[in-house]
């Protein structure tokens, strides 16, 4: 009897999915990656229903759902959705929730920033981290993991402090972590942070430089800088996207750019995807199961 395919049901609340997950969907294995867009959190149940029930049990191995979308408490709340929507012992499938590749993309930044940091001989808990940019889905979760392992996590606004605070809040309340608003409106504001910071991961807009020369030098404790923007100009002026642990001029740090980030966001994303495929037990992978992942893949491995 010829082989049941490998299919991955892809749901997005938004009007498109990535292209990008696509991609790395077929390349780890799926044989075909089934789009569902403006998916309301409703549906969800109904959905994953439908995946468990049309294939024998046993092929429940061969059949993923991936959540994308852009904002992290949705992808969450489907998270939570698709896995009270099993039928256990014997009609589940694995499930993934990445949105825009926020999940793994923070997993690796932070993974980074633990391998330098114990490069120095310092441990990422106690260490106090600032992510520039953590209205968005990658900063905000990236703060939210350094939290989750023991680091005393910073979020920071572009726009004040009504946004930043909320996601901490939201955050917070949801995985039971401290995490600390801060405005980064404007260059006092963000000296402020810096004088505090020993680790700053920039995930902001692309194309848009978050931090300057002149803003770190007064960073007297930063030990590591990682910036994800690969669009010129870098979010940290003089962290390349090329970096890999390359001194910053003027200051006693080292920097990480997008594309040391990426490879290891490349291994994380690939690696979940693929265990997705044949999984027994089924995978259910959220931030922690990302993390996890990137820990594996720092450092070229």
């Amino acid at each position: 009897m010829t082989e049941k395919r490998y299919i991955l049901h892809f749901v997005s609340p938004l009007k498109h999915v990535s292209p990008f997950d696509v991609n790395m969907a077929v390349d780890a294995g799926f044989d075909v990656v089934a789009p569902y867009t403006d998916v309301d959190l409703r549906e969800v149940t109904g959905l994953v229903q439908d995946a468990i029930f049309s294939r024998s049990p046993r092929d429940g191995r061969r059949t993923a759902l991936l959540i994308g979308g852009r904002d992290p408490i949705l992808a969450i709340d489907m998270f939570e959705a698709a896995k009270k929507a099993m039928v256990p012992p014997h009609f589940e499938i694995s499930v993934m929730a990445d949105p825009s590749g926020a999940f793994t993309t923070a997993a690796a930044m932070v993974a980074v920033a633990e391998r330098y940091l114990a490069k120095l001989g310092r441990a990422l808990g106690g260490t106090t981290v600032a992510v520039f940019g953590a209205t968005g889905p990658v900063g905000s979760a990236a703060g939210l993991i350094a939290a989750r392992a023991g680091a005393r996590a910073i979020l920071v606004g572009y726009d004040g402090l009504q946004r930043v605070t909320l996601r901490a809040d939201q955050f917070g309340e949801r995985f039971g972590v401290a995490l600390e608003p801060a405005d980064g409106s404007d260059d006092a504001k963000k000296l402020a942070i810096l004088e505090r910071a020993e680790v700053v991961l920039a995930a902001g807009r692309a194309g848009t430089q978050i931090l300057s020369k002149g803003h770190l030098q007064v960073a007297k404790k930063l030990l590591v800088a990682i910036d994800v923007n690969a669009v010129p100009p870098p979010g940290i002026e003089g962290v390349d996207p090329f970096a890999d642990g390359k001194p910053i001029e003027g200051t006693s740090a080292v920097g990480v750019g997008a594309l040391a980030v990426g490879n290891v966001k490349f291994k994380t994303e690939h690696a979940l995807l693929a265990s997705m495929r044949d999984a027994e037990p089924r995978r259910r992978i959220g931030i922690d199961e990302a993390f996890a992942e990137a820990r594996r893949h720092v450092g070229g491995a």
